[in-house]
């Protein structure tokens, strides 16, 4: 029986239950649970989402804790980085901590979808995760605004990855159609792993409890990068970015990757090793995953920090490592403009995805238009 439509002042976005979290990952499973038993399928999720998630469901004012709610999606807290880039070249730019949010899982039933519900939780959310100052007059025919909750809200800006293309998120404003979630920077470079063999001299193996260690580093590098970003055309995806907003790997950010990836299969990359480092120059380095449902399994890079002269000794070293662990493609995500030109000559080929669009929301001053996200990757 097909169930009517309810009114949107009658609904509202609340934080999840320990049920109402059950039951969205029972409700996923037959979904998105690949090879995973029911069991299993929750264990992973329970495992992988502890650090600074939250639960969101859309459901009756009336009834906030019923396990028949209209849909659902998850929010991460991300510590993150902005600056704001100054005219002169001979300044540097101005670099703040600020508060982030990923967003995943948006998922409806089946039996509840087409009636728009998917679309209002995600404009309801602007108003769970973003300071309110920053937001439009919240509209009249949606009621009140939902509950503000402790250790939520305050974000600067958020940002996701669709697979059901860019105009959904898009038009999911805080204040009604339009004025979403914009689409920034698709792009994928992919290399053929080929059977050309070297040497390990020069180099460091990291497994993934080495590769905690690397992590504040990495933050600490991505800080100076953004002090010293000259802003001109043609390095960015926006023409003058009035801000550089940036996600930072810490706090399990980088490292949630690999379990998620890998949990309840088989698979291990060759000696364990998930990055890789320079011993020369330390600064060089990255970090991978894999994605065993594409066709052939690939090994996407997760970070990755090299100058236009150390990168193609870096990318044979990946290539290495996926060669040993019987992965034949090598893919990254959004790479500097230079490294593309440098990833050409070493073979590889860049397009724009269709799938697992990224899309970034903000809330500060301006408009997300003119905002640019730096480190747009896996």
């Amino acid at each position: 029986m097909v169930e009517p439509k309810v009114e949107l002042a009658s609904i509202s976005l609340f934080r999840a239950t320990p049920a109402q979290i059950e039951e969205t990952r029972r409700r996923r499973w037959p979904h998105l649970g690949g090879t995973l038993s029911l069991a299993e399928y929750i264990t992973r999720d329970e495992e992988m989402d502890r650090a600074n998630e939250l639960g969101r469901v859309l459901a009756p004012r009336e009834d906030p804790m019923t396990l028949d709610f209209m849909c659902a999606c998850r929010t991460y807290k991300r510590a993150s980085l902005v600056a704001y880039p100054f005219s002169s070249a001979s300044e540097p730019n101005l670099v703040h901590e600020t508060t982030s949010y990923g967003i995943a899982a948006v998922f409806t039933p089946p039996s509840k979808r087409g009636r728009g519900y998917a679309g209002h939780m995600m404009r309801l959310l602007h108003w769970v995760i973003a300071s309110r100052d920053n937001l439009p007059e919240f509209p009249e025919i949606w009621g009140t605004p939902p509950e503000e909750v402790a250790d939520a809200g305050g974000g600067l800006f958020s940002v996701l990855w669709s697979d059901v293309g860019e105009e959904f998120y898009r038009s999911a404003g805080p204040g009604g159609e339009g004025d979403g979630w914009e689409k920034r920077g698709p792009v994928s470079t992919v290399w053929e792993v080929g059977t050309e063999e070297g040497d390990d001299e020069g180099w460091k193996w990291l497994t993934q409890e080495q590769l905690k260690g690397l992590w504040d580093h990495d933050a600490g590098l991505i800080k100076k990068e953004l002090e010293n970003m000259l802003v001109k055309n043609g390095l960015y995806e926006v023409g003058h970015p009035t801000a550089l907003a940036t996600c930072l790997p810490t706090n399990g950010v980088a490292a949630f990757q690999i379990p998620r990836a890998t949990y309840g299969s088989n698979f291990s990359m060759a000696g364990g090793f998930w990055g890789v480092q320079s011993l020369s120059n330390p600064d060089t380095y990255a970090s991978w995953s894999v994605e065993m449902q594409s066709s052939p399994p690939t090994l996407i890079v997760t970070r990755l920090w090299a100058s236009e002269d150390t990168f193609p000794g870096l990318i044979a070293k990946i290539k290495q490592a996926a060669r040993r662990s019987g992965i034949r493609k090598v893919e990254v995500w959004n790479l500097q403009v230079g490294l593309r030109v440098v990833a050409e000559k070493t073979g590889a080929r860049t397009f724009i995805r269709s799938e697992h669009l990224p899309q970034i929301m903000w809330y500060g001053p301006g408009t997300t238009k003119n905002v640019e996200w730096i480190h747009n990757e896996k």
